[in-house]
């Protein structure tokens, strides 16, 4: 069963951030992030319940799942729920950053 994935306004705020930041210091290299992140995110469309559950699922409403992405210093964790027949991506997060927080999900 092919599932289709939807990235929210949040979480493309964010790629659109670190891709910056990359873009900013290394042209070459935030070109290829970009490319190999968002066909990690494709990945989604086959067996998303292969990913675990996220260190902050308890805090949503809902099993909130997490892919990672990338290796060394560049891990990001991509966090998503599964809603029928759809992946939600809804945050992109580097794996540096702390958990999300329910005050994170108030503002």
């Amino acid at each position: 069963m092919a599932f289709l994935v939807e990235i929210t306004p949040i979480a493309e705020a964010q790629i659109e951030q670190a891709y910056q930041w990359y873009r900013e210091r290394n042209p070459e290299f935030a070109n290829r992030w970009f490319r190999s992140l968002m066909n990690a995110i494709a990945t989604l469309q086959e067996k998303p319940h292969r990913c675990v559950l996220a260190l902050e699922h308890e805090i949503f409403p809902e099993a909130v799942r997490q892919l990672l992405h990338g290796k060394a210093k560049n891990v990001y964790r991509v966090l998503f729920t599964i809603r029928e027949t759809t992946v939600y991506i809804l945050y992109v997060r580097h794996a540096s950053q702390a958990p999300l927080t329910t005050d994170d999900l108030e503002s």
